[in-house]
């Protein structure tokens, strides 16, 4: 069942969307669309089960992740340093703490929740004891960050000279932030990834246009519907203080669109109140000697893979021999992204003999960094059919079924995920066959 919070936010962004008269199929879709992607998720390792775990997926927030998950969240973190870190030849990865005594004015305090409680079980000091001593217990306990920006601020200085204090050049990381609520009463960490580039005042706009038609390309290229990927201006009057321009990379869920990337064009405010004002430590070279403008880019990566994820499911319909309607689910997922690459298994034969040739697949595969999923270690009898319909749930890219044949002659199945296509392989061709298939589906 869909939590309260989360059908509240659905209905709300359906009926901006949906007409009077399509108001209650439209919202019905959107609900059946997620209630099976989180139960697919669930089933298939992808998240952890339980109500409040859920939630935090539905929600865009960091979460209980599964086997699966985790290794999927992973591959979308490493292709987004790749993508970032490789695409310009002056960025580089910095690391900064989840809490500092030196964050903005404004924000949210790790409060230590058994000092708090000690004062306040002090009944002899009065309310206004009571206030001046948690007020001090506030303000001696450190900020917990909300975003990535702030401490790349505080980087800038030290890292000029590595750039001879030449323009442009960015500073990247990734990592949990803390969401603060969004007013639905609900609130937890995200991971977050951040890219802010440092650039002459005269070239901000350029580069800014120039990061969204990036970032927009980056998620497309992992698309299976590349359409559902959009970018979107935002209105003057909904800018900020500091922020001069901004831009929003959305994915058009089936319940509605959502904001997994956001670009800001800020100006040079906030770098200068970071270093107290002192414009001459600031100073840069780009043709003339100015205060540098920042460029951010920031994106939700929990709601990245939930959107990846939506994205790649796929409930084709079909009919069996016997005429009868069935439906079958595979996550899609961009083959550079999927966790499980290929799924071992073994058919009818020497159980043994069989199963030390998966084993020495297995390590060949594991040297390769090809994540392979053991099915042949399962122990209960399954049919080929419930075999496929378990991996395409699970979105594993090829199923190699070793056999008899494959002892005689060397000779095994090949099952794609995609295509359903069965081929015969030689099993010294097998490794190869699957990593030469990814590499080539990350030049596309």
């Amino acid at each position: 069942m869909l939590t309260p919070c989360v059908r509240h936010v659905v209905s709300r962004r359906l009926s901006r969307h949906c007409t009077v008269g399509r108001y209650s199929t439209s919202l019905t879709e959107g609900l059946d669309q997620i209630q099976t992607l989180l139960q697919l998720c669930v089933d298939r390792y992808y998240i952890s089960p339980g109500a409040i775990n859920m939630q935090l997926f539905q929600r865009g927030f960091s979460c209980n992740y599964g086997p699966l998950g985790m290794e999927l969240k992973r591959n979308l973190l490493n292709q987004w340093w790749l993508s970032v870190t490789g695409s310009r030849s002056q960025v580089f990865g910095i690391n900064t703490l989840n809490s500092s005594e030196e964050r903005a004015a404004h924000g949210l305090r790790i409060v230590d929740s058994e000092h708090l409680q000690r004062i306040l079980e002090q009944h002899d000091l009065s309310k206004e004891q009571l206030i001046h001593e948690a007020c001090k217990l506030l303000q001696s306990s450190p900020y917990a960050r909300t975003n990535l920006l702030q401490g790349a601020l505080e980087q800038f200085v030290p890292s000029l000279e590595l750039v001879k204090r030449k323009l442009p050049f960015g500073l990247a990381e990734t990592g949990l932030c803390f969401q603060p609520s969004d007013g639905s009463g609900c609130s937890a960490e995200v991971t977050e990834t951040s890219l802010v580039w440092f650039c002459s005042p005269r070239t901000s706009s350029q580069w800014l246009d120039h990061w969204t038609r990036h970032r927009l390309k980056w998620w497309r290229k992992f698309a299976l519907s590349p359409s559902d990927f959009s970018s979107s201006e935002v209105p003057q009057e909904e800018l900020e203080e500091a922020k001069v321009r901004g831009v929003k990379i959305l994915y058009n869920f089936p319940w509605g669109q959502e904001t997994l990337e956001t670009l800001w064009s800020r100006g040079s405010t906030e770098l200068l109140h970071t270093h107290n004002e002192a414009r001459s430590k600031l100073q840069c070279r780009d043709g003339r000697k100015s205060i540098p403008h920042v460029v951010s880019v920031s994106a939700n990566m929990d709601r990245g893979m939930k959107a990846f994820l939506s994205n790649s499911l796929q409930q084709l319909k079909r009919e069996d021999g016997k005429q009868k309607l069935q439906q079958r689910k595979a996550l899609k997922l961009h083959p550079v992204l999927t966790p499980v690459k290929v799924a071992l298994d073994i058919w009818r034969g020497a159980t043994m003999e069989l199963r030390q040739v998966c084993e020495g697949l297995l390590q060949e595969f594991l040297v390769a960094k090809i994540f392979t999923w053991p099915g042949y270690l399962e122990t209960l009898p399954t049919s080929v059919e419930q075999l496929n319909t378990k991996y395409d749930e699970m979105g594993v890219l090829f199923t190699v079924v070793i056999s008899e044949n494959t002892l005689e002659s060397g000779l095994l199945q090949v099952r794609s995920r995609d295509t359903t296509i069965k081929e015969t392989m030689h099993i010294s061709e097998i490794k190869n066959f699957v990593s030469r298939y990814i590499s080539a589906a990350d030049n596309i």
